[in-house]
């Protein structure tokens, strides 16, 4: 009988951390395009999140590495947040709120910032890296931090 509980008791630990570690893995933020944060805010109205970031910045990756893989920035941000997050220096055209937002740059370049990204995330008409925006259901900002934020202190902002 001690065998037998043995064996099960090794099948059973084997099994599931296994099955708890890929559940985790599965989490992640439901990230959404400007478009569809426009028709979004529309039909139900939520507080926003905003990160802004480029490929460049070494701050922005590990935000993007570290904190919104965390399990509770994840499960606070999708249960009361719309997130978006925005490459400050993408060339693409964005369509927000019936407005047109381009970046005046043809090509992909370091300090030629989209215009949205200009619009929103800048202080004193400079871009400071990562910047992390945080909005009423009205979209108007509550928060705006120009820094790296670890979890915790992300976790606080969002949790009023």
């Amino acid at each position: 009988m001690v065998r037998f509980s043995v064996w099960i008791f090794l099948l059973f630990s084997s099994i599931f951390p296994a099955s708890y570690t890929m559940a985790q893995e599965g989490l992640k933020i439901n990230w959404l395009s400007f478009e569809a944060l426009s028709d979004s805010l529309a039909t139900k109205p939520k507080k926003t999140l905003i990160f802004f970031h480029a490929d460049w910045c070494m701050y922005c990756k590990k935000m993007a590495d570290e904190v919104f893989t965390n399990p509770a920035v994840i499960a606070e941000i999708n249960a009361h947040y719309y997130a978006v997050q925005l490459d400050v220096e993408t060339v693409d055209s964005i369509r927000f709120d019936g407005q047109l937002f381009t970046n005046k740059s043809p090509k992909k370049r370091r300090g030629r910032y989209h215009d949205l990204a200009m619009l929103l995330g800048a202080r004193n008409g400079q871009l400071v890296l990562p910047t992390t925006l945080i909005l009423d259901k009205k979209f108007f900002v509550t928060q705006r931090q120009f820094e790296y934020l670890h979890s915790k202190k992300l976790l606080e902002l969002l949790q009023p």
